[in-house]
């Protein structure tokens, strides 16, 4: 069979010509199309085989999946026409179908590994990562040599969060085929999970040395160097993650929180800016902008910013139950697997400091009322939050509530014992309302190295 008969450009024509047609030419059209079915009908089993497989590999799924049905329809128990009718149907995001004909082609084959590690693949697709486990390992133990099995596996135990078999999988995948960039981008991003970033950025750089175009591989290095403090190194790596990406939310979300760790905030504002842009609910976005706008003395917008961060949160707790962690499953697959977008739990150290950090650009405009009501709300969310409880203190005692801010200073001190200006602070207060132990931690304060507490020492204690 010619490529011809597959086409539709005969059938366009009519539809789109501008005069009429004559008959004559009307019923050579027509003549042209029973000639084509009466060919295609005509097609033997291993021609139509062949040549579902060239419109696969051309990306032609649709022309595929129907030539590997007719033939099919020739041959209903040929396991590899099954199998090749799952591929197609697979990369036509039909995965439950698919899953039908892997069915079949294992029913027919029950020792066709590639059947099982293409089932598997399909269950993964589907969030079925314990079933996709399954046929992995079946896959395997027909095939122990599969590399791309054994890769496929490391990113279902990765998903079921088992860190260590992932990356024992991506090990032995690399053995087979060390020349695989995505193995190695893979890897990296599972020792990030097991906190070996050095191991990681090791990885991620033998990824861009085989393949130096994969954006993925630059952002995840950019984490790795984020981790271990080389913010400058980061930015470098997010910026050329951009070059190749220009609009990737996360990589500006990221570079822009490592221009901020660098006193960079107006720097971090455009990335924060143009995260934004391209991901109007990203609540870490949010809370990063508002956080530059915060030392940069914008104080009403950095509210608004983190107002609107505490928001989106809310709404997405309200659409999916969070464990308490920081996931990214659902964004892999929406930005082709550019790694992390952040979301926050309800309760999570990380939604605290939202409330955290609005109440201290509230108390910065002069609100200390409702910035207390922020780091309430803060320390509901983390009750193990000393700087919340500090920081409460001091807005107590300037509303005139000195007894709450000695003991948000105490609970303070209880969760950080060196926590010198709580002592500080206490201590002022405590000798402000008569209390003699006001000296004893002023004393404490300076031990603990927070020299302008002996100034006071010198003046009122002696």
């Amino acid at each position: 069979m010619t490529k011809g008969i597959f086409k539709v450009s005969i059938t366009k024509n009519c539809f789109f010509a501008t005069q009429p047609m004559k008959k004559s030419f009307l019923f050579s059209l027509l003549a042209t199309l029973l000639i084509t079915t009466a060919s295609f009908a005509q097609q033997s089993f291993a021609d139509l085989m062949e040549y579902g497989v060239k419109q696969s590999n051309l990306g032609n799924y649709a022309s595929a999946q129907s030539a590997f049905s007719q033939a099919i329809a020739l041959k209903p128990d040929d396991a590899a026409a099954h199998y090749n009718r799952a591929i197609t149907k697979a990369n036509l995001k039909d995965n439950r179908g698919a899953i039908n004909d892997f069915d079949k082609a294992l029913e027919l084959n029950p020792r066709y590994a590639d059947a099982f590690a293409g089932r598997g693949q399909s269950k993964a697709r589907q969030d079925d990562h314990k079933g996709a486990l399954q046929d992995y390992n079946s896959c395997i133990a027909l095939d122990p040599v599969s590399a791309n099995t054994y890769f496929l596996r490391g990113q279902s135990k990765s998903r079921l969060e088992n860190f260590k078999g992932a990356l024992s999988d991506f090990n032995k995948s690399l053995d087979l085929t060390p020349d695989n960039a995505q193995g190695y981008t893979a890897r990296g991003t599972v020792k990030q999970k097991l906190e070996d970033f050095r191991g990681s950025l090791d990885d991620f750089t033998k990824a861009i040395e085989i393949s130096p175009k994969r954006s993925s591989s630059y952002a995840g290095r950019g984490l790795s160097k984020m981790k271990m403090g080389d913010f400058k190194g980061a930015i470098a790596d997010y910026g050329k993650a951009l070059e190749l990406t220009p609009e990737d939310a996360e990589s500006l979300y990221f570079r822009g929180y490592c221009k901020s760790q660098m006193e960079d905030y107006q720097g971090a504002l455009i990335d924060f800016d143009r995260a934004l842009g391209q991901d109007p609910e990203n609540a870490m976005a949010y809370y990063g902008r508002g956080f530059a706008k915060n030392k940069l003395g914008n104080t009403k917008s950095a509210i608004e910013d983190f107002t609107k961060a505490i928001s989106i949160g809310n709404i997405e707790n309200n659409k999916v139950l969070f464990s308490g962690t920081i996931t990214k499953q659902v964004l892999d697959e929406l930005r082709n697997n550019v790694q992390e977008r952040l979301k926050m739990a309800e309760m999570s150290p990380e939604r605290s400091e939202v409330y955290y950090n609005r109440g201290l650009s509230k108390a910065r405009n002069g609100d200390a009322k409702t910035a207390i009501e922020d780091y309430n709300k803060a320390i509901a969310l983390n009750p193990t939050y000393s700087e919340a409880y500090f920081t409460r203190g001091m807005l107590k005692s300037q509303t005139g509530d000195q007894r709450g801010a000695i003991q948000d200073c105490t609970n303070a001190i209880k969760l950080n014992p060196k926590y010198a200006e709580a002592y500080y602070v206490r201590g002022i207060i405590r000798h402000a309302l008569g209390d003699t132990d006001g000296c004893n931690d002023l004393s404490k304060s300076g031990e603990l190295g927070y020299t302008p507490a002996y100034a006071v020492i010198r003046d009122y204690c002696n």
